[in-house]
């Protein structure tokens, strides 16, 4: 690392360019990935719901309702012949290439399209398509041939319902959020950084970096659109990760070449490609690991079927890769051209920052260790009692209560479900038969089970018959769910397959309770071997991991006890639905695990190098927290402005991530790494540094540590250190 330091240093114009017409084209390829972004996601290639929508869809055609259309007149009833004449004419104009199946209230037996007080009625339409982006181009047709005529001396409105009306709101919904939420933390960062950094030059070190992450990664992402489906959502992870990670590399890489430029002659062009060199040994050391650690633990979301959550792994590694490359090219060669000059536009507190320091984060430490049961009982009690509403949580999926109040499809499924009699939901039934007897029996059968409202035959085709099945309740429900496995286990007269949005709901949880084992064990098998590649000890990575288990715990008890079980809603601005959404926790625990053993890898790392200095356990421990704990905790305030930006959002789950990232990461900053860490280290001691004889003569030969020497008591604008200059042993 430090030869790769100098090798910037010395070519800096030459990477500068080259990174910046990199970053040019990267801007500009991948502004086109929104573009070739897919919808939805959320469904399992290998579950029975998926087979049930193939099987059903090769047999006899799709039959659910993608779009519901409500119309409403105040003044006249369905019976009334300009309604009806009007909504007739709404379903004669639909396109026919983008529309597969139309119901609309007129024949026998469509009388329950009509709402209770007969002043409402809807109309019913499959939209065209195989796959949910070709269906979302139909509902783009659709939707405006579906607004009525005018009809004389009467009212009449149309608000529109089901999944299309759903995800064009969601989809348009989270690019406001976006636009908003970097409107929101752009000019707070930048008022920060002026704070951290203390000057106008450094400041702006972050932001440069963040926003070559987001090209880059927006090009990558786009890249891989070529080769398979990426989700719009992937958007939200890059923007969230890509400006975050860069603030922590930023500030990692410019605190520490502060430092080491403090004791070189910073007029030598050799003293300042040198001061880079050790920059990157330590803090680039750092960088590197802690990149690869974020995007270790992301990629362990691709054991999961679901292109959501593969999207969310494709987005948030491209981003993590990115960040880290900018912070060792762009950034060193950056530093190496300004040299003293990264001082330019210093604020009255940086000046006088430079002759003075400070302990008290040592003494912090110190005050800690003197009591390191009493400080981990305390602070552990008070992780646990935090986590304890996760025990109770209930699970479910996505529905139209994650939109804001005035969505226009929530308030379409409102009207429905207060006109028509309340919620409903449904299953698609596919049996291998056309046997009226046999399915006639079936549906007896089906009928049969508690709960269930109508089962009517819908259409029979070679292969077999569908069988639509009704229930009152919500989609996302217990008990909906709990409906859904009762008719799976219903005997049938030949293989039968269940589907529906409540099956699918079944299917992704059993789908992410079968994978989870396999990703927990993958992200935490990554970081046992990469934290002791970087120190050098099994013991540490163990404490790490089993630390880092319970603070993001703690985070998911937080988010329970406001989204599922409906605390904080008027503040808030979100309307709970008493479960949380599946998918939102894995992708929680991926990013928060990675981003904790960001901070882990920065300070083991201070503290390493003082260990090897001094062999002193209590000593590295307290001067590698007061080494960090100023740049952590100005990194985490960074990082919270932009997560917390997202928690504006007005999509629940969007608002459920950032709540939740934000009380993870105010917690790892504060609690974890200032109490737990020191006091754990101060119980294990010594064997803080263990490891078997092997392993230990393996990583004394190929492990990778910082060594060299600390810079002198020039103190560092993040850590305020005034402890004298020690040589490695």
């Amino acid at each position: 690392m430090e030869r790769w330091g100098r090798f910037v240093a010395r070519r800096a114009k030459g990477v500068l360019v080259l990174g910046l017409l990199v970053v040019v084209a990267a801007g500009v390829y991948g502004t086109g990935a929104f573009s070739a972004l897919s919808d939805g996601g959320f469904e399992d290639p290998g579950s029975e719901s998926y087979r049930a929508t193939r099987l059903i869809e090769d047999s006899v055609g799709r039959h659910g309702a993608d779009v519901v259309a409500v119309y409403e007149s105040m003044d006249m009833t369905v019976d009334a012949a300009p309604f009806r004449a009007a909504v007739a004419d709404v379903v004669a104009g639909l396109p026919a290439d983008a529309v597969s199946h139309v119901t609309a209230y007129g024949p026998p037996g469509t009388d329950g399209l009509v709402s209770e007080d007969r002043h409402a009625t809807t109309v019913l339409v499959t939209l065209a398509g195989e796959t949910q982006d070709a269906r979302m181009k139909a509902y783009d047709e659709v939707r405006p041939a579906l607004d009525p005529p005018a009809v004389d001396d009467a009212t009449l409105d149309v608000s529109v319902a089901g999944q299309g009306a759903v995800f064009e709101d969601v989809n348009t919904i989270v690019s406001e959020d976006i636009a908003r939420a970097e409107m929101l933390s752009m000019p707070l960062v930048l008022l920060l950084s002026l704070v951290v950094f203390g000057s106008v030059v450094a400041a702006l070190m972050p932001v440069g970096i963040g926003v070559v992450a987001i090209f880059g990664a927006l090009a990558v992402v786009r890249l891989l659109t070529t080769v398979t489906d990426v989700s719009v959502f992937a958007v939200n992870i890059i923007t969230l990760l890509g400006l975050g990670l860069a603030i922590d590399y930023a500030l990692f890489v410019v605190s520490r070449f502060r430092d080491e430029l403090a004791v070189r002659d910073a007029g030598d062009r050799e003293q300042v490609a040198a001061a880079v060199g050790a920059t990157m040994r330590t803090a680039g050391r750092t960088v590197l690991f802690s990149g690869l650690t974020v995007a270790v633990a992301l990629s362990a979301m691709l054991v999961f079927p679901q292109g959501f959550l593969r999207s969310m792994a494709y987005g948030g590694v491209a981003a993590v890769l990115v960040a880290m490359v900018a912070a060792l090219t762009l950034l060193p060669a950056t530093l190496a051209l300004l040299g003293r000059r990264v001082e330019a536009g210093a604020m009255p507190w940086r000046r006088r920052a430079r002759g003075s320091a400070s302990r008290g984060w040592a003494r912090f430490a110190h005050a800690v260790m003197a009591r390191p049961v009493v400080s981990l009982a305390l602070v552990t009690g008070f992780l646990l009692l935090l986590a304890s509403p996760f025990l109770s949580a209930s699970w479910g999926s996505v529905d139209h209560r994650a939109l804001p109040a005035d969505a226009p499809s929530r308030v379409a499924t409102e009207k429905l479900e207060e006109g028509f009699g309340g919620p409903t939901a449904g299953a698609e039934v596919f049996v291998a038969t056309t046997d009226e007897t046999e399915v006639a029996a079936y549906a007896a059968q089906l009928r049969a089970v508690d709960g269930v409202a109508t089962v009517r035959p819908v259409a029979a085709g070679a292969d077999g018959t569908l069988i639509d099945v009704t229930w009152r309740g919500e989609e996302q429900s217990g008990a909906s769910q709990d409906l859904v496995r009762d008719l799976r286990g219903v005997d049938a007269p030949a293989e039968s397959v269940v589907g529906g949005p409540s099956a699918q709901t079944v299917d992704m949880l059993d789908g992410i309770g079968d994978r989870l084992p396999l990703m927990v064990g993958l992200i935490v098998v990554a970081m046992l071997a990469l934290l002791f590649v970087a120190f050098g000890s099994v013991v540490l990575p163990v404490k790490a991991v089993l630390v880092n288990i319970v603070s993001i715990t703690a985070a998911f008890g937080v988010v329970t006890w406001i989204f599922a079980d409906g605390h904080l809603e008027g503040l808030l601005g979100y309307t709970s639905s008493g479960y949380l959404d599946g998918t939102q926790p894995i992708l929680m625990f991926a990013i928060l695990f990675g981003l904790s053993m960001d901070y882990e890898v920065f300070l083991l790392s201070r503290i390493r190098e003082q260990w090897d200095a001094t062999g002193d356990n209590e000593t590295a421990v307290a001067t590698g927290v007061q080494k960090t704990g100023r740049i952590i905790t100005s990194a985490a305030l960074l990082l919270a402005v932009v997560i917390g930006a997202f928690a504006t959002s007005g999509i629940v789950f969007m608002k459920m991530i950032g709540v939740g990232m934000l009380v993870a990461l105010l917690l790892d900053a504060t609690l974890v790494r200032l109490v737990m860490v020191p006091a754990t280290m101060r119980l294990l001691g010594r064997w803080n540094w263990w490891a078997p004889g092997p392993l230990q003569r393996w990583w004394e030969r190929h492990g990778l540590r910082e060594g060299g020497a600390e810079p002198a008591t020039a103190p560092s604008a993040g850590a305020g250190q005034d402890t004298p200059r020690i040589l490695t042993r």
